[in-house]
Formats: structure tokens, C-alpha cells, sequence
């Protein structure tokens, strides 16, 4: 356990940013399985909507540095690639 004043606002910050960024990575996952669900269905028009409204939120998390660029991209990269073989 932290000893020092610093170490323990330190620690009492950390736990702080740890809840928030799971939230918001929680946020990311949300939209992904939006897209995922409306693919699922079948319906281009909604998948395209879903993956419309997910971009943004991914591209966000990416540049808060809460998921690697790479890992955005990817999954922005493949949910693409499915919803226009979706409406092909």
C-alpha cells in the first residue's frame, strides 16, 4: 500500500481514470455489437446506420488513447468490409 501523500492521491487517481476508461471501453464494445446485431439481421440499411454512429465513438476512444489506433482502425476495417458485402 502507498505510503507517501503523493504515492496515495497517486493511487486514488489511478482508480479514478481505471472506472472511467472501462466505460468508456464499454462504450466502444457497445457499438460494435450494435453493428455486429444489425449484420446479423440482415438489414443493410440498419447495419449501415449502426456502423455510421459506431465510427465516430471508435475513432473518439482512439484519440483519447483508451484502445490503440490499430485497434480502431481494425475494427472499423472489418465491420466495414462486412456491412458492404451485407448490401452487395
Amino acid at each position: 500500500m502507498a505510503n507517501s501523500p503523493q504515492a496515495k492521491k497517486r493511487a486514488r487517481q489511478a482508480e479514478k481514470r481505471r472506472v472511467h476508461n472501462a466505460s468508456l471501453r464499454s462504450l466502444v464494445r457497445t457499438n460494435i455489437k450494435k453493428v455486429i446485431a444489425a449484420i446479423d439481421t440482415g438489414d443493410a440499411d440498419q447495419a449501415k446506420a449502426a456502423y455510421a454512429a459506431a465510427v465516430p465513438v471508435i475513432d473518439r476512444m482512439a484519440d483519447k488513447g483508451i484502445i490503440h489506433k490499430n485497434k480502431a482502425a481494425r475494427h472499423k476495417s472489418r465491420l466495414n468490409a462486412q456491412v458492404k458485402a451485407l448490401s452487395a
